[in-house]
């Protein structure tokens, strides 16, 4: 056995006995790669005392909560959906820089009193020990409730999640990450349900086109600016794909569609609020 293997295996019997001493737990569940895993180990470990709830909020975007049911489904998991209201805040409306502190406070907060009212002894989120490396202000929110991050605990990175949901079957071990669609609007520019329906629509008709891709629509007043993996770039910029991306936004109420040479990067628009950018 190599000795990135051996580390990986070591790393999910810890990630196992850690969860087998918490005894019951309620993860806080998107769908995506790594709430993904932790949910699995969770059920494969604890059998019934798990239970799953996904926030229900424009903030997220649909196939997601789709996503989240059907993978939930599949592994035979209790599976709650939530309706979250962030969008009632004006705190969070706002668009601060610590927007995700208030939604993280808001959302956990309603978990805490459901864990209590079930009985269940944790409440687990997917953070990992990559996360670390962005400005992340809703991290200082569940750790002020109490809430455990098991696989940053042990050690797994978002490569390794990859590598040990395909060593396990789970269909979201490629899938590509998708933060919350408030983060595609830029720090003090309000957030809406119009706005983020408008992103969710126009970032799904991408993925139709470059599937298994990661894609962000920055919605930057009347511009959508694009940000895509460099691999895919030629993709879309082909004369009858390009056609169709800027005939759908500008449908979806975009006057100018724009693409970030650049291509992808985590949390660019954090760039606005961090020192030497």
């Amino acid at each position: 056995m190599s000795e990135i293997a051996k580390t990986l295996d070591e790393k999910h019997a810890a990630l196992q006995h850690r969860l087998k001493e918490m005894g019951s737990v309620l993860v806080a569940y998107s769908g995506g790669v790594d709430s993904t895993l932790l949910l699995k180990v969770a059920k494969d470990v604890l059998g019934d005392r798990v239970l799953a709830v996904t926030a229900d909020s424009p903030t997220t975007a649909r196939h997601e909560r789709e996503d989240a049911r059907r993978q939930a489904q599949n592994m035979a998991v209790e599976h709650l959906v939530v309706r979250s209201r962030e969008l009632e805040m004006p705190d969070f409306v706002s668009n601060p820089p610590n927007k995700c502190y208030v939604c993280k406070k808001i959302r956990f907060t309603g978990l805490v009193a459901l864990a209590q009212e079930r009985g269940l002894a944790e409440i687990l989120d997917g953070t990992n020990a990559d996360d670390g490396t962005d400005y992340r202000p809703g991290m200082i929110a569940t750790e002020e409730l109490g809430v455990k991050s098991p696989l940053r605990e042990v050690g797994l990175t978002k490569e390794e999640i990859r590598t040990l949901s395909k060593k396990l079957g789970l269909t979201t071990w490629n899938k590509p990450s998708c933060a919350c669609l408030a983060s595609r609007i830029p720090y003090g520019s309000p957030i809406t349900e119009e706005k983020l329906g408008r992103i969710d629509l126009a970032e799904e008709f991408l993925r139709s086109l470059v599937p298994e891709t990661q894609v962000r629509v920055r919605y930057e007043g009347d511009t959508a600016r694009i940000e895509i993996e460099e691999k895919a770039m030629n993709r879309i910029m082909a004369d009858e794909p390009r056609r169709q991306i800027v005939a759908n936004f500008k449908q979806l109420g975009f006057l100018f569609v724009s693409l970030d040479l650049e291509g992808y990067s985590t949390g660019s628009l954090n760039r606005a609020i961090q020192p030497g950018n």
